[in-house]
């Protein structure tokens, strides 16, 4: 197992594709929401086989949907300021610079 982490790099990593991160977690996020709408009335079966973390995963999925949601709003909005922002100079260390 070593030996696969070994030798030089062969090339470099490609650039992180960047699409449309919020309608998509969005979208995801409204499907477990939906799972879990549609297998409540349901429940007392789902009880009855044992299968009732099917219900509380789809409640979970969406309850973090929720947090991703959140945080990919946040990311976006970030990513918008920086790229809106001008290019601002770099802070000195208050050392010479050698030429």
């Amino acid at each position: 197992m070593a030996g696969f982490f070994t030798g030089p790099i062969k090339h470099e990593a490609p650039e992180p594709l960047e699409g449309p991160v919020v309608p998509t977690i969005v979208g995801g996020t409204v499907i477990w929401f939906v799972l879990f709408l549609v297998q409540l009335p349901f429940y007392g079966w789902f009880d009855d086989h044992g299968h009732t973390w099917w219900v509380w995963t789809c409640l979970a999925g969406g309850g973090l949907g929720l947090i991703g949601i959140w945080y990919v709003r946040r990311r976006d909005a970030a990513l918008r300021r920086a790229a809106a922002a001008p290019a601002e100079p770099r802070e000195t260390t208050g050392e010479p610079q050698s030429s």
